[in-house]
């Protein structure tokens, strides 16, 4: 099982970035894919999940209608899509995929590198 995060950069904030979980190996609509962050000094904290069961979505309430997460399975990648993106954003992204969805990071067993995003005036 293999993830690879990408998409992160230099954003002004009010911007938008979109972020890309790819998989290789497998077969990304098995899984429950949640995407996390961690700033520097902070521990990581779970921003969104969707469910492989029926592509329900969870997001922590700091991002809630301000990031979207979602599949494409033709490309076996999962998206989050950032908009008005604030300075308290800036972390790297992570994107780990589990059985069951979840926030909490130690749920989850498979993680990709992560891809940082700054958020920066």
């Amino acid at each position: 099982v293999q993830l690879q995060a990408s998409g992160g950069g230099l954003v002004q904030p009010g911007g938008s970035l979109r972020l890309s979980c790819a998989a290789s190996g497998f077969t990304l609509d098995y899984y429950a894919i949640g995407w996390f962050r961690q700033a520097p000094g902070k521990e990581r904290e779970g921003i969104s999940c969707i469910s492989n069961v029926d592509d329900t979505t969870y997001y922590k309430d700091s991002v809630k209608g301000r990031f979207t997460i979602f599949r494409d399975n033709a490309k076996n990648t999962v998206y989050l899509q950032m908009n008005s993106l604030k300075l308290e954003d800036t972390a790297v992204y992570y994107c780990a995929a589990d059985l069951y969805c979840s926030l909490v990071a130690g749920s989850f067993d498979s993680w990709g590198q992560g891809t940082l995003v700054t958020v920066s005036s």
